[in-house]
Formats: C-alpha cells, sequence, structure tokens
C-alpha cells in the first residue's frame, strides 16, 4: 500500500561453524588448492614450451616457494611481484579499489602440543604490484656481463677456480671432495655465467647433506642456469627441455626439488623494484 511503511526484514544468521567443521573446511580449502598445484605441476612438465613458460615466469618473478610459484602461474602468467594485504602496507603501498587477490601460501608460525614453535602456512590472497598504489617503481637496472660473473662469485656458495685441465666438452664443474667450482679459462660470458649458475646449483644440493651424487641433480641444476640466463637478459636459444620433461616421472616424488636450485642463484644488487616498493 502507497505511504506505508515498509517493516525491515530480519536477517538470517549465518550458522556457527563448531570446530570440527571449521577444520573440515579449512582441509577440504587445502586439498582443492593442492589439487590445482598437482594439476599445474603436469602441464609445466608437458613439453619444451610449457617448460621455458614457468622457467620464464620464474625468472621474472620474486623469489617464492615452489608451491607459490605453480599456483600464481596457473592464475595468471604475468606476475611479477606478490605480497599479501599485510606485506603491501607494510611497505607503503595500496591495493587499488575493487582488485581480487591471489590465491597464496603464506608462511606461518604455530605452537606445537609439546610448546615448541612449528613453521606451517596459510592459505591466503596476495596481490601483484601492478594491483598496488604507491611510489613509482623504477625499472631494474642493466648490468653488463662482466658485472653480474663478479656478483656470482662474490656469492657464491663455494670457491671458484679457473682451469685449464677441464675434460674437452666440460664448461665448468663443482667437485665435491674440493668443494670448489672449477670454470674453464676462455669462454665467452654467456657461456661462463650459464655454467656457474649450473654449478652453483650443484653445490646447493651438495650443501642441503642429503647424498649428493650429480646425475640425481643434473635436471634441476640445467633449469638453474636457464632461469639465470633469462633473468640476466642472455640468449637462451641453446637450452632445450625435452629430456627434462620425459624424465619427470622419475623426479615426480620431489617436483619442489627441480626448481628449488633456480633459489641459489646469486642475487645480483639490483636498484629499482625493490628499493621502489620498501620505500627507500
Amino acid at each position: 500500500m502507497i505511504g506505508k511503511k515498509q517493516e525491515p526484514q530480519p536477517q538470517q544468521e549465518q550458522p556457527q561453524l563448531s570446530k570440527e567443521e571449521y577444520a573440515a573446511m579449512k582441509q577440504a580449502e587445502r586439498e582443492e588448492v593442492w589439487s590445482r598445484v598437482n594439476a599445474q605441476a603436469e602441464l609445466v612438465f608437458k613439453d619444451d614450451d610449457s617448460m621455458k613458460g614457468f622457467l620464464n615466469f620464474m625468472a621474472g618473478c620474486t623469489p617464492q616457494s615452489t608451491r607459490n610459484l605453480l599456483i600464481l602461474y596457473e592464475q595468471n602468467h604475468e606476475i611479477t611481484h606478490p605480497r599479501t594485504f599485510d606485506k603491501w602496507k607494510e611497505a607503503g603501498r595500496s591495493i587499488r579499489s575493487g582488485e581480487k587477490g591471489y590465491i597464496f601460501f603464506a608462511e606461518q608460525e604455530y605452537t606445537k602440543e609439546d610448546g615448541t614453535i612449528g613453521n606451517g602456512y596459510t592459505i591466503t590472497k596476495a596481490y601483484d604490484i601492478s594491483q598496488t598504489r604507491g611510489p613509482k617503481v623504477l625499472p631494474p637496472q642493466q648490468h653488463l656481463p662482466e658485472e653480474i660473473i663478479a656478483a656470482m662469485v662474490e656469492n657464491s656458495p663455494v670457491p671458484l677456480a679457473i682451469s685449464d685441465q677441464l675434460p674437452q666438452g666440460v664448461q665448468a664443474q663443482y667437485i665435491p671432495k674440493q668443494h670448489t667450482i672449477f670454470v674453464r679459462n676462455g669462454m665467452d660470458e654467456t657461456a661462463t655465467i650459464c655454467a656457474i649458475a649450473r654449478e652453483q646449483a650443484h653445490a646447493g644440493f651438495d650443501a642441503v647433506g642429503s647424498g649428493y651424487y650429480r646425475q640425481a641433480y643434473a635436471a634441476q641444476a640445467y633449469c638453474a642456469a636457464y632461469v639465470a640466463a633469462q633473468k640476466f637478459g642472455l640468449d637462451t636459444s641453446a637450452f632445450h627441455f625435452d629430456k627434462v620433461c620425459q624424465s619427470y616421472a622419475e623426479m615426480k616424488a620431489d617436483i619442489s626439488a627441480v626448481f628449488w636450485a633456480t633459489s641459489s642463484v646469486p642475487p645480483i644488487p639490483l636498484t629499482g623494484i625493490s628499493s621502489a616498493v620498501s620505500g627507500k
């Protein structure tokens, strides 16, 4: 009837979940996200092109866990610098209105039953830097090949030595007994950088202390060399990943190890994005 005041409709209360129901809901959420991570891993190892696509994404993204790299890549190939809302706030940046976050694994400490602190994760949302407002982001500084080599030597997990005694066809080799990487003398800069990155990955695996032997980590180190070359803007046309993809079934039980090696590539001290987002 016209002029009659409408009575407000009572809002339906959301049912409260019990502790067990909430735990079951979160477990189902984790299982669904992990199934997406595993499905993306299958796609990455499909062929040479798919592997290169993922490694290119890895080279252009800030360092992340393997699970985050896979779930982020599944959602958007263009992500370069993801952080949670709180982390962006700490960095002095805000999320643009209307932006939707990406599924993301955030590290989280928790207290075990015995009172000790454990490291776990929670599934949350992250936002790429392109979804934020803040200080102007400067382009990354370009570095000469000799500067890259110098930084790799300085940040190497083990000493490097120039050698004229390496077997024919061997550009560089990590020798576990001597904890040293021997690098062939007289190579061009691209070959030198890729060879050092590959062998530093081998040295990184040896440092883990899990019974290192070279052949077991050949694919991982090869991926590390490619990511280093891609990150530094070098020619990567000589890289092919057909054999890596073919051997995926054998490495499937520990897929994270395939990509963990790339984190052993020593960082080049850059001005630009890292300083811009921190407000320095």
